[in-house]
């Protein structure tokens, strides 16, 4: 989580000091910016943690920044900012993907728990997306037949019933599994069944 860190976009500059503030007094690593335009110019795939917004704005509003975040696929979670008049807003935002929203006053440590929860949140999805990366990037070294008798190994087939199948003698079926292993970086089946279900498996939200 160390690289993890709260973009503050509010217009205030009083209200941006005193979140950073609130945020650094729990340890949380924080970086403001005076407009959604400037923090739209910075964002990227990339970023990791959470993204504290103001609803309302002069120029691009909190609404319109989180859009435009979602159309060039910056997932960093969103919490909203609003007054009570914008609460509407919020819930429909909610609806399109944000994390959650705070309405004013808020509560100085049920706000910062949000934001702990939604940095915990993504940072869970990065893992998860480096493990299904480092995966794909193993099962490229496979080659085609590798990959025919790892299916077989999968579904549970004996090394000479996968040898009848294939046409292969059993020592043939042996390497083979030998050489899955290793690429794969697993000592059994089991073990590769299980780094396999990543595949299938999506963070909790």
């Amino acid at each position: 989580m160390s690289s993890a860190k709260t973009h503050i976009v509010d217009d205030d500059p009083a209200v941006r000091d005193a979140l950073q503030w609130l945020l650094q007094s729990r340890g949380v690593q924080s970086q403001t910016w005076e407009s959604a335009v400037d923090f739209l110019g910075f964002a990227s795939r990339d970023l990791c943690g959470c993204l504290l917004l103001d609803v309302r704005m002069p120029g691009m509003s909190g609404i319109e920044l989180f859009d435009r975040l979602r159309a060039q696929h910056c997932r960093l979670p969103v919490i909203f900012l609003t007054g009570h008049g914008d609460v509407p807003m919020a819930v429909q935002a909610l609806k399109d993907g944000a994390f959650d929203f705070i309405e004013k006053p808020y509560d100085d440590n049920a706000l910062v728990d949000k934001v702990l929860a939604a940095i915990a949140q993504d940072t869970k999805r990065n893992a998860h997306e480096k493990s299904v990366l480092l995966l794909e990037r193993k099962l490229a070294l496979l080659t085609l037949r590798e990959q025919e008798v790892m299916q077989r190994i999968l579904a549970g087939k004996l090394n000479k019933v996968i040898a009848d199948e294939l046409g292969i003698a059993m020592r043939t079926v042996e390497v083979h599994r030998s050489r899955i292993f290793e690429k794969m970086k697993v000592r059994s089946a089991v073990e590769l069944s299980q780094i396999l279900s990543l595949l299938g498996d999506k963070p909790d939200s």
